[in-house]
């Protein structure tokens, strides 16, 4: 392998020149206290940090970035430190999903314009592992991706707690009234005890292991703790490998291939994934280039082959990401997936999948099971057609109740959230467990950004009657903690005219997931009466930022991506000229 020169690195063209331009880059970088030892033969490090005083799933990220560092001093690179929006999952509203592609913008953008030969890219909660991939792709430099790592696992009284999942089933007891306010703040204080995301097999989880199938991360890196000592330590080999990746140009577009996307399609099966990485994994592929580009069809044809062997919740019933980590972790359950995998893809380590599997191991068959021993047969994820969502739209079946994968029932549809909540919490509503309720106008335009509201809630009349699920029907998302009979990310969207703005109270809706099949039992003429009647809603934004992803931003059977930022919108972006 050929080496880089010193010469022929971006930063130089900042700071080798012997002019007046190069002389103010030097003088300002010695400002900050740095000397040309810093900088001459050495390449320069971006840290792009998602870390703020409200990022939850972030908060070790002040020191970890300092632990980066160490690594790329170590092997002989200049870190910056360039800090990123957060985007904690929990707390920003309407929804995250409406700034990730803000957040691509924004680290494409950091690392063009700097003196950047190469990045450690720090995420982990829902949208920044998709974000900052996106950007650092569409950069096109050598890129490594540090994952924030699970929390501990949550405990009150001895019980374990799995963040979201638990949230759902104590929220129903709490409002049938089986458990006091007392006990509530209980939860509140055990389901969330350290720093890192959430340790269900949530969407952060999902991501992140994504990433390592992709070839982004160190081998194994996506699985351990965030409290745990070998995070620490895996910081700093990120540090160092990205210093190597550097000198040998090892640029996303030379590592990703089709393969790279299909084998975080297995992973993401095998997990028993969020339905969210099927909108995220699209946006990321369609990044890398048109010829690594992948759909809903290849997430249907591997969900029929792969099976969920991650007994991780909600999938699962018992075990958390710290018992994965324990059980072999992301290598170990990689290894039982060899004859799904293309082994020779590359990673970011400099050598391909199957090299980075050489050695691993399962020590728990019960956390991580054998493919003959699958806690459901087929994969995590299943895509629906038919005249309800012509785009396409996705279930969760490993993790909804068995009687509800073919259904018939009546619609209870709701245009906004305000309503839908009212009505849930009326115990009057004309409602029962065969119902399948609709919530629309809440995809990547009408939400806007596309909530995670796809979990409606069960009326509480249903749950004083022990309820536990039911058929909800969306065009918004849900988080990946979530579980249930929900059908999401209905394509086209409501908002735009999309059929679900037909549907009407009362509306037999049938779904058939083994057939792959929606339909709504109303005639094309009936059909073709009411969108003649339909009008548009307002507008939701006049002006800023969601103005402008109103107008570009792309529906859920395309990755929600804005178009202009797609590889396919237009010729590469040169380097900035230095004057």
């Amino acid at each position: 392998m050929t080496k880089k020169t010193y010469e022929s690195l971006r930063s130089a063209r900042w700071f080798a020149p012997d002019d007046v331009r190069s002389f103010g880059h030097r003088s300002r970088v010695m400002q900050l206290g740095y000397g040309p030892e810093d900088w001459v033969g050495k390449p320069v490090i971006a840290i792009v940090n998602t870390w703020s005083d409200i990022g939850t799933c972030h908060g070790h990220f002040k020191q970890r970035v300092e632990d980066v560092k160490r690594g790329v001093l170590q092997a002989g690179g200049f870190p910056i430190e360039l800090p990123a929006i957060s985007l904690s999952e929990s707390i920003v509203k309407p929804t995250t999903m409406l700034y990730r592609n803000m957040l691509a913008m924004e680290t494409e953008e950091l690392l063009r314009s700097h003196p950047i030969d190469g990045v450690v890219l720090m995420g982990g909660c829902d949208k920044t592992t998709p974000g900052l991939l996106m950007g650092a792709m569409s950069a096109g430099m050598p890129c490594i991706y540090l994952p924030a790592g699970p929390m501990l696992s949550g405990n009150v009284k001895g019980k374990v707690l799995g963040s979201g999942s638990d949230t759902w089933k104590y929220w129903d007891d709490r409002r049938a009234g089986k458990i006091s306010a007392a006990q509530w703040l209980e939860v509140e204080g055990g389901i969330a005890r350290s720093h890192g995301h959430c340790m269900t097999m949530g969407t952060a989880s999902t991501m992140t292991g994504i990433a390592e199938a992709c070839g982004f991360t160190l081998p194994g890196a996506s699985s351990i703790p965030a409290v745990d000592a070998n995070h620490i330590r895996m910081a700093s080999e990120c540090g160092r490998r990205v210093v190597s990746m550097v000198w040998e140009d090892l640029t996303p577009a030379k590592m990703l291939s089709r393969a790279s996307f299909e084998n975080a399609i297995v992973i993401a099966m095998a997990m028993g994934c969020s339905t969210n990485a099927i909108i995220h994994l699209v946006a990321m592929s369609r990044r890398a280039g048109e010829h690594c580009a992948v759909g809903l069809d290849d997430f249907d044809a591997a969900s029929r082959k792969v099976p969920v062997i991650a007994n991780i919740r909600p999938s699962g019933s018992t075990y958390l990401m710290e018992d994965f980590y324990f059980a072999g972790g992301m290598r170990g359950m990689m290894s039982r997936l060899t004859s799904h995998l293309k082994l020779d893809a590359m990673t970011v380590s400099g050598r391909t999948l199957g090299e980075t599997l050489e050695g691993a191991e399962v020590y728990n068959d019960d956390v991580i099971r054998p493919l003959d021993n699958p806690i459901y047969a087929e994969g995590a994820l299943a895509v629906l057609r038919g005249n309800l969502a012509p785009g396409g739209c996705v279930i969760k079946p490993s993790a909804c109740a068995p009687k509800f994968l073919k259904h018939t029932g009546p619609a209870l549809v709701f245009d906004d959230y305000p309503s839908m909540k009212a009505a849930v919490d009326d115990e009057n509503l004309d409602v029962t467990e065969n119902h399948v309720m609709v919530l629309r106008n809440a995809g990547p335009q009408g939400g806007p950004g596309m909530p995670e509201w796809g979990m409606l809630p069960i009326p509480l009349k249903l749950v004083k009657q022990g309820v536990k699920d039911m058929v909800r029907i969306s065009d918004a998302r849900m988080s990946g903690t979530s579980y249930g009979a929900c059908i999401l990310h209905v394509a086209p969207e409501a908002y735009i005219g999309g059929p679900l703005a037909l549907v009407k109270t009362g509306d037999l809706i049938s779904v058939d997931v083994p057939g792959r099949r929606i339909h709504l039992e109303v005639s094309d003429e009936e059909l073709a009466q009411r969108r003649a009647a339909w009008t548009p809603l307002p507008k939701r934004y006049e002006r800023g930022y969601g103005w402008m992803a109103a107008r570009h931003i792309q529906q859920a059977d395309q990755g929600c991506d804005f178009d202009f930022l797609e590889t396919s919108f237009g010729a590469p972006v040169g380097e900035p000229d230095i004057y």
